[in-house]
């Protein structure tokens, strides 16, 4: 497993896609308002370095001890929102919305995803205000899979999604 700082010193690729504004203590402050829970420390920490966009190669695969519909192997992170309304980018702000739309349990706080996948801060264990778990949720098939006890073990459970791929035959097929 890899140590947190690692993975945050080169989490963030290339691109502009995704990428909010830098994250500041009142736009903080409002995202937690609007969101009624209290974000992680680390996931705060990456993006104070960048506030959303995508997700570097090295890191845009969590891998999974069962098959998912994405993948035998793992689930993708090829980006994660960030905090703000920055030229209709996504945003962790759109989660009241799209946990509606996409009906979704409550509460949570959609990191990435394209409504029929997602990875979520899940707060229906710790409350509001406790340290949350790091889910997938399918929402075709309506299942659910807990990745990581808390986003600081997600983060350090990070791999290069290539690794897993050319490990996994299913994900050389063509899909139907």
């Amino acid at each position: 497993m890899t140590q947190f700082n690692e993975v945050k010193a080169t989490f963030w690729g290339d691109g502009l896609y995704g990428v909010q504004e830098p994250l500041t203590d009142p736009a903080l402050e409002g995202a937690e308002h609007v969101l009624e829970v209290r974000l992680p420390s680390p996931l705060l920490e990456i993006l104070r370095l960048q506030n959303g966009g995508q997700v570097s190669p090295g890191w845009n695969a969590f891998p999974t001890k069962v098959a998912t519909s994405w993948s035998e192997s793992h689930v993708p992170l090829d980006g994660m929102m960030g905090i703000g309304r920055h030229k209709n980018q996504p945003s962790l702000l759109d989660t009241p919305y799209l946990v509606e739309e996409w009906d979704l349990p409550s509460p949570l706080v959609l990191l990435s995803g394209d409504g029929h996948c997602w990875i979520a801060l899940d707060y229906r264990r710790c409350g509001r205000h406790g340290e949350p778990s790091v889910t997938w949720f399918d929402t075709d098939l309506n299942t659910e899979l807990t990745l990581a006890a808390d986003f600081r073990m997600f983060i350090e459970g990070l791999v290069p999604a290539a690794a897993l791929d050319a490990a996994d035959p299913s994900a050389a097929l063509p899909s139907s």
